[in-house]
């Protein structure tokens, strides 16, 4: 009960913040222009910025573990290329396969796993390495992903080679030029070296990556809409599945064959199991995405998780791994 509890508390602010922006774009308050340029502000500072604190505060040094970082980095690539290619086969509106691939791979670890770990082991355990193992990967692989499969490429005949060149020169640029990898990196950077900033400045990089989840959750629900959802409920649910069972399922039990236990396990679950981060959102909608199907997957997964990520926990409480 107290992990459903924990879970739900975790998640039903989440669901509220997006209930909130849909009722007030209802109520006339939140216009397309607002939620436009939000998105665009939530992409280029906010978020970037909120990767660069969380990731910057972590102890590098103390926390590292190469086999844990490389398992993290691994189930990651794995999920993502394997996902990508099974979507590619059975999906047959091409156009949405971009938006597929992020959503039901992509978690929220940044903003979920080190809460989960402290909450239930008083310290943030390996959640950073975690974060540093998965985030950064996260995000370069959601860009790639985006880039090869934007909507116009959707109804075009088998490419030659010359434009898969072109298309991957467009991907590597796109990750270059990309603020939450630019935020990420720094934020590596600032922890391997200690970074300490002056109180006045800690307190203002604070102040905006306060801003980026509720401003991101607002704006998803200002611009969700709600029949355009229902056509696509079909892939959507998938999605669902995919990130909230399947993950967990597959990985899981190769974790604890390998030997992990207790705060690495849990942020493993935080990291396999969590509900779509909704910067997906902010990101295929920035890349020139409709972002129909990913909102729907947030909140999917946001509704869901608060059951199944409790489930996960108490069958391995049961098992006595956590």
């Amino acid at each position: 009960m107290e992990n459903f509890v924990f879970s739900l508390n975790s998640t039903l602010p989440i669901f509220l913040l997006i209930l909130l922006g849909y009722g007030l774009k209802c109520l006339g308050m939140l216009g397309e222009k607002f939620v436009k340029e939000a998105n665009q502000f939530n992409f280029t500072v906010t978020l970037p910025t909120l990767l660069f604190q969380d990731i910057m505060s972590a102890d590098v040094a103390r926390e590292f573990d190469l086999g844990f970082l490389l398992f993290c980095a691994g189930a990651t690539t794995v999920s993502f290329f394997g996902i990508w290619l099974a979507a590619g086969k059975v999906l047959k509106n091409r156009r949405i396969l971009g938006e597929f691939v992020q959503a039901a791979f992509r978690c929220s670890a940044a903003v979920m796993g080190i809460a989960f770990v402290r909450n239930i082991y008083g310290d943030s355990g390996m959640a950073p390495m975690m974060i540093i193992g998965t985030v950064p990967l996260l995000n370069i692989y959601s860009v790639l992903v985006l880039t090869f499969e934007a909507p116009e490429n959707g109804e075009s005949p088998k490419e030659t080679k010359a434009a898969g060149r072109d298309r991957m020169r467009e991907a590597l640029i796109n990750i270059a030029k990309n603020p939450i990898i630019i935020g990420i990196l720094l934020g590596l950077l600032a922890a391997l070296v200690h970074l300490k900033l002056p109180l006045f400045l800690e307190r203002s990089v604070g102040y905006v990556a306060d801003l980026a989840t509720p401003l991101a959750l607002v704006c998803l629900g200002a611009a969700f809409e709600g029949r355009k959802a229902l056509a696509k409920m079909k892939p959507a649910l998938c999605a669902s599945l995919i990130k909230l069972v399947v993950m967990p399922g597959a990985f899981l039990p190769l974790a604890l064959w390998l030997g992990y236990r207790r705060e690495a396990l849990v942020a493993l679950v935080v990291m396999l199991a969590s509900p779509t981060t909704p910067s997906c959102y902010i990101m295929a909608k920035n890349m020139g995405h409709e972002g129909v199907l990913t909102s729907s997957v947030v909140v999917l997964t946001t509704l869901f998780a608060a059951v199944t990520l409790t489930l996960w926990l108490f069958l391995l409480r049961s098992l006595g791994c956590i």
